[in-house]
């Protein structure tokens, strides 16, 4: 348990390093209700590079950051090389092997609970389309395309746990309910912070597509 959790730090580290060097594009999206720490949110569509691993809530994330960052850092199929904060590049030769394309951080990073274990993603930029976007050379990640959709969402600070995580989704499902809002899919977690970042100036969010809104519709 103390070597996962020590992976899982020495990932994340890296992961998030980038994110305190500048600032980094997040997920975009219309606030369309507030009501204290809820609100409903329209998202833009977006692409994200996502791969599933079979482990518990608090453990999910170590072996998912590892390929993840690795695919962003340029373990992937391109035959360009793009500078962290601008999509600039230089064309390499034909008869040379293409090298791997570094793609900027965004945020959140998201963790989504499947029948085959827990999905954790990273949001693409918004300036790559799934048909320019350098496929990944693990076969583990994968590119999908995510629809505009209506969000429930509950903000929240502190530690990353699951008993917190919990909480909070209890939480938002009575708010929901409450309003008379329906659950379209399962609830994510998103995290906007490195873990060097103090707990209590985190931002963490449960989010969970719905209908309902506007209320009626």
């Amino acid at each position: 348990m103390h070597s996962r959790a020590t992976r899982l730090l020495a990932s994340l580290v890296l992961l998030t390093a980038p994110l305190t060097a500048m600032a980094i594009e997040e997920a975009e999206y219309q606030v369309l209700l507030q009501e204290g720490d809820f609100e409903v949110r329209e998202y833009a569509p977006h692409i994200v590079a996502e791969t599933v691993v079979d482990a518990d809530f608090e453990d999910a994330g170590s072996e998912a950051f590892q390929r993840l960052f690795k695919y962003i850092s340029g373990n992937n199929q391109s035959q360009q090389d793009i500078a962290m904060t601008a999509p600039v590049g230089q064309q390499q030769a034909r008869d040379q092997e293409p090298e791997g394309q570094d793609i900027a951080m965004t945020a959140p990073v998201g963790q989504q609970q499947t029948e085959n274990g827990w999905a954790i993603s990273f949001m693409m930029p918004a300036s790559f389309t799934l048909d320019t976007l350098p496929q990944p050379k693990d076969p583990k990640v994968t590119l999908r395309q995510v629809p505009a959709r209506t969000m429930a969402a509950i903000r929240y600070s502190g530690v990353w746990s699951e008993e917190r995580y919990q909480a909070h989704l209890a939480k938002l499902q009575a708010w929901m309910a409450e309003q008379g809002y329906t659950a379209t899919g399962n609830a994510e977690w998103a995290r906007y912070n490195p873990p060097l970042m103090p707990w209590f100036l985190r931002r963490n969010e449960i989010l969970i597509p719905m209908a309902g809104f506007p209320p009626g519709g």
